[in-house]
């Protein structure tokens, strides 16, 4: 029955990350569900092997998506 129950719970997506050095070159990929932490990792929409070694085009780049918590902030006096 839990086999069942796990093909129907919500799942989070699988997003794809590349790690820029400091002159805008990817040098690494991962796929995960959250950001990894650590600098120069930025969200592409795809992963492609010949980006590797090279300027990753503006076109791969994915705009950050900000969320905003539900609380709401106190007034000030």
């Amino acid at each position: 029955m839990s086999l069942l129950a796990s093909l129907f719970a919500p799942r989070h997506p699988v997003r794809t990350f590349a790690l820029l050095d400091g002159h805008g070159i990817c040098r690494a990929f991962k796929q995960a569900t959250q950001a990894p932490s650590g600098l120069g990792w930025i969200e592409v929409n795809e992963q492609r092997l010949n980006w590797l070694n090279n300027p990753l085009p503006a076109c791969a780049r994915i705009a950050p998506v900000v969320t905003y918590s539900n609380r709401k902030k106190p007034l000030a006096a």
